[in-house]
């Protein structure tokens, strides 16, 4: 069974050292293409899908790209296909399952642990099993005291963090502390209502009025009148090319 690989991977020796690997294990393993940037991922994706001769069986898929979180890939493109996430950090592994990743391996990659994952992925696709879809929340409960209050997401301006607990703010003006953290939370909501523009904060693009332009190719958003801004709206610069493509979408 030939299968089809897309890296994405922005770092050339750990790129090559993948391409090794999946060469000596994997030789029905194809490498059909390799990105090291949000950008570049979405629009190899966004070109070759469906029957394209191009469009990947199974993705290998760091989560810190040159310009922003891989995370930021699935806000603006679907990815049909099994996600294989490789990464020299073991604090998205929870987020990574969330989006649905088939596997989340830890750098330096070993053999026994990148055999167990392509296993699992031709597994998959030999059943012809379709790529997870993730549902996103319609509602969260909010624990208030003794009550629990339901939040309708669509209602949220805007989510952030400060000095280690997270809340979120209605358009209403009303603010509610989460139990969840922002990297939990941004698993569970639909990608094409929010980005998150930086660690601490995620908007609901209803919710913007304008953008403004910063030193450093950073934006500061001007929030819809009405709307409080409770921490700081600037778009990192890590996370600005892709804002502004999803925001274009």
């Amino acid at each position: 069974m030939d299968i089809k690989a897309l890296i994405i991977e922005d770092e050339p020796i750990a790129r090559q050292n993948l391409k090794g690997m999946l060469g000596s294990l994997f030789p029905e393993i194809n490498v059909i293409g390799e990105t090291g940037s949000v950008k570049e991922s979405v629009e190899f994706l966004q070109a070759h899908t469906g029957d394209d001769p191009l469009a990947p069986d199974l993705i290998f898929m760091d989560v810190e790209l040159s310009d922003g979180s891989s995370f930021d890939i699935f806000r603006q493109v679907a990815v049909n296909a099994q996600v294989i996430m490789t990464t020299a950090y073991s604090e998205y592994a929870v987020k990574a399952f969330e989006a649905q990743a088939l596997d989340y391996l830890l750098k330096p990659l070993d053999p026994e642990s990148m055999q167990r994952a392509v296993n699992r992925a031709k597994d998959r696709l030999a059943q012809g099993e379709p790529a997870p879809v993730v549902t996103p929340r319609e509602r969260l409960l909010i624990r208030l005291n003794d009550q629990i209050v339901p939040v309708e997401v669509k209602d949220i301006a805007y989510f952030y963090s400060e000095a280690k607990n997270s809340y979120l703010v209605t358009f209403e003006g009303k603010s509610f502390v989460l139990d969840d953290s922002l990297d939990a939370i941004e698993g569970r909501i639909d990608p094409s209502l929010f980005f998150r523009i930086s660690r601490s904060c995620i908007i609901n693009g209803q919710a913007i009025e304008s953008m403004g332009k910063l030193i450093g190719g950073r934006f500061r958003i001007v929030l819809k009148k009405g709307i409080e801004a409770s921490t700081d709206l600037t778009v990192s610069r890590a996370r600005a090319d892709a804002f502004i493509g999803w925001m274009e979408r």
